[in-house]
């Protein structure tokens, strides 16, 4: 509720907001009695909220984007996985940790962060280096949102073409969404749709994720004695959800109403879980994670923008 006030009032990212205030109470993840509703909501809490992501999209909406705008998508979310892995490597990153940056710049920023750290095997780390990514990206994305409107205007894009260039690179959608209407209304509803289709990508990401991985959280399942994380299926419930959620809103079964409260319940799930997060860490914690995480989330960024643009000034 403080996170959403201080959003609605001042405006900045909300969930920035929420894993700060998490972080100023960090104490509060030492006593027994909280403990137990903190990893409640880092974890479940998160998993629906992501599940209730696949409300805001329809598969008229993905088609209507044409197969060149679907192709560069694609192209730049894959690429960007594919260069945090070696990149991540000479920065002295693990597999996991590298595949969980590059997934939150290439699709959705915090929300794919919490998402894929959701299927990757637990590392002593995890949470402190999921929480260096959020602030990472989320600053980043911020950034990006000022910035990259100035780059189209400079470029004289036209609104299809710098939908395509901010709805494919700029990492959360809220950012998106403002520098798209930032231009003009028709730049910032193709924006939107652009980036509705990389959200879609999450759950090709988080099933390609969850099979790499699966042989490794078994492994971490034996040596700790839980057979829960051996016999985790490889697609997680809250995937079955969000693309049940996709196809029920591409039916047009979701009324506005209903689906204006889905996606005000995800949100509101995606600030509980950060904020939760938040609270399993402190500054002097995450100071520890290094600079290694900020010059790779640095790197993937100025990757993703610079082939979306080259695509996008190729195309005119």
């Amino acid at each position: 509720m403080a996170a959403t006030f201080v959003a609605t009032v001042h405006g900045g990212p909300q969930l920035l907001y929420a894993l700060f205030f998490g972080i100023a109470m960090h104490h509060l993840s030492s006593d027994p009695r909280s403990q137990p509703g903190i990893d409640f909501c880092a974890r479940n809490v998160l998993r629906l909220g992501v599940a209730l992501l696949g409300a805001r999209i329809t598969a008229a909406q993905i088609a209507g984007l044409g197969w060149t705008t679907a192709a560069v998508v694609a192209l730049g979310v894959t690429s960007t996985i594919a260069l945090a892995v070696p990149v991540g490597r000479r920065l002295g990153l693990t597999g996991a940790q590298s595949v969980l940056s590059g997934g939150a710049v290439a699709i959705c920023g915090a929300s794919a962060a919490l998402a894929i750290s959701a299927v990757l095997p637990r590392e002593k780390d995890s949470d402190r280096f999921t929480l260096m990514v959020v602030v990472t990206v989320t600053v980043m994305s911020t950034i990006a949102m000022v910035a990259y409107p100035l780059v189209a205007r400079l470029l004289h894009l036209p609104p299809g073409l710098a939908g395509l260039f901010l709805g494919g690179t700029i990492h959360d959608v809220a950012q998106v969404v403002g520098a798209g209407y930032m231009l003009n209304h028709e730049t910032g509803d193709i924006a939107t749709v652009v980036k509705l289709f990389r959200v879609a990508l999450l759950t090709v990401v988080v099933i390609v994720v969850s099979a790499a991985f699966k042989r490794a959280k078994q492994g971490n399942g034996e040596v700790a004695g839980g057979a829960g994380l051996a016999r985790e299926p490889l697609v997680p419930w809250f995937l079955w959800v969000f693309m049940a959620m996709v196809a029920v809103n591409s039916l047009g079964l979701l009324v506005a109403p209903a689906q204006q409260t889905l996606s005000a319940v995800s949100r509101g799930c995606l600030v509980i879980a950060i904020a939760a997060l938040g609270m399993k860490t402190s500054f002097a914690a995450l100071a520890k994670a290094g600079w290694q995480p900020m010059v790779l989330i640095v790197a993937e960024t100025v990757w993703l923008a610079g082939l979306v643009l080259g695509c996008v000034v190729m195309m005119r």
